[in-house]
């Protein structure tokens, strides 16, 4: 029996490589209300409520985006099935065939927010781990 087809949620985040991280936050700040950024060793991320917008240094993290599922071991099944190889490290990280790196989170375990509407529509009743749920709150999201 084939594994179950995880459905698609959203789109958590966009991770781009820059040249100069603080370079980068200066020019987003200039062009948008940048309220809150979050650093990291490498990188940066531009908060924007549920999501946000990665800035690493080349050579730290690849470009990427991030997909959200309802069911992330439903993906991995898939992706096992579909003999696509997994990138190496503790992430659900794979290429597509254009070589483009996808990362996959579980809905439930991540900040990433849905409208009830938005989900009602898809289809889907999910709920939020303790840990998102606090997250969302450190980012104003009650």
């Amino acid at each position: 029996m084939a594994a179950p087809l995880p459905r698609l949620v959203g789109i958590n985040h966009v991770a781009l490589q820059v040249d100069d991280v603080d370079e980068a936050i200066a020019f987003f700040g200039s062009l948008f209300d940048v309220t809150r950024v979050e650093r990291e060793p490498g990188g940066a991320s531009i908060e924007i409520g549920d999501q946000f917008v990665a800035l690493f240094e080349r050579g730290v993290e690849e470009r990427h985006f991030g997909l959200v599922v309802d069911d992330k071991e439903a993906a991995r099944e898939r992706l096992a099935a579909n003999g696509v190889e997994l990138l190496p490290g503790g992430r659900l990280e794979f290429r597509d065939p254009s070589g483009n790196m996808i990362q996959v989170v579980q809905y439930d375990q991540v900040r990433f927010l849905k409208d009830e509407r938005v989900l009602r529509a898809l289809g889907l009743d999910l709920g939020k781990t303790r840990k998102a749920l606090d997250e969302l709150r450190d980012n104003g999201v009650e």
